[in-house]
Parts: structure tokens; sequence; C-alpha cells
């Protein structure tokens, strides 16, 4: 008995669209719908606008605080996997880092699909157990003296970091601080640093 090689990947996804269409389960347009979002919207630079309003606007911090899906929803930034987004800031004290242990689970509007690293079973099992060495291997070194506090997302909840505004960026402009948010800041595996 020979055994075929795997369809590419490609090819998979094709067939699995088709197959989902051909169920009445999902429409052509929805599909090309939810590819222009997943391309085009949703993306980290949308994080990095909230985080940027949020340190110039201490009202709009409040609400963010306060309920991140609607103060999220004020900019544009809603949909799928944005339905109940919590904000969680750091401060000079505590560090927070966010995972999903079961699949990849993030807040799209405001972080994007998921990369591979955040999806990857290394990252997903060690953060949880051993953030501090998981965090440094990554880039980031943490004084021991500031707490980690590790966030898993689920399905019902989608978590954004609010990092540290760097030092020496007062008076910049909200387009300015938005440059200094990475993805990584949003998730927590990184800081906001200037460029």
């Amino acid at each position: 008995m020979s055994r075929q090689a795997p369809a590419p990947i490609a090819a998979r996804a094709a067939a699995v669209k088709s197959a989902l269409i051909d169920k009445g389960l999902l429409t052509a347009e929805t599909f090309g719908h939810m590819v222009h979002l997943g391309a085009d919207e949703w993306k980290p630079e949308n994080g990095a606008r909230v985080v940027a309003r949020a340190w110039t606007d201490p009202a709009f911090r409040e609400r963010l605080l306060h309920d991140a899906t609607a103060a999220c929803a004020e900019l544009g930034y809603e949909g799928p996997q944005g339905e109940y987004i919590v904000a969680l800031e750091d401060t000079a004290d505590r560090h927070n880092v966010i995972v999903c242990t079961q699949c990849s689970c993030t807040a799209w509007p405001v972080l994007g699909l998921p990369t591979d690293w955040y999806k990857s079973p290394e990252y997903r099992a060690r953060v949880v157990r051993e953030p501090r060495p998981v965090l440094r291997e990554l880039g980031l070194e943490l004084p021991q003296e500031v707490a980690i506090r590790v966030w898993e997302t689920s399905a019902e909840t989608r978590y954004m970091v609010i990092p540290m505004r760097p030092a020496g960026s007062e008076g910049w402009s909200e387009e300015q601080l938005a440059g200094l948010v990475t993805r990584e800041a949003l998730i927590g595996t990184a800081m906001a640093l200037p460029a």
C-alpha cells in the first residue's frame, strides 16, 4: 500500500473553502470579506493607535481600562475576535504578557492575526511556566523586582497590553507614538521603545 504525500497547504485550503461553500456553511462573499479583513484591516498598527491615544488622552485611557471593547470601537477597531477585549496596563512594577495555551486566540482587530511564534507550542507552553526566561530569550530582560503577570486569552476574552510610554516621548504626536508600539509590545513580549 503506497502512501500519498499530503496536498500542499494552498490546495487543502481551497478544498476546505469549497466544501464549506458547497454545504452552505459559508458564502464566497463572506469568505472574501474575511480574507480582506485578515489581510487589510486587522493589524497591530490598530492596537498601536489605541495605545498612543491612551498615552495622550487620559479620559480615553480610563475608558480603555474600563471597557476596552468599546474604547477600541470608538477608533473603528471592532469585529470578530474583538467582541470582548480587556486592556492590561504595564506599570513600573508589573509587566503583563498574553498567551493562548489552547490555540492562538488574539484580539484580531487590534493585534492582527497571530504570528507563527505566538502559535508555537513552545511559546504557549513555556511562557506560562517560566515567563521570565521566555521573555529574556525573546530579547526582553526585566529587572527582578518587576512582577510578570501572564494572562491567558480564551474564546470569550481577548487581551491587549498597554506598554509603558517611553521616557523622552513627551510632546510627540499620536502618530509618532504609535510608531513606537509593535505587535510584540501589545502582547507583552517587548517594550515600546523609541526608534
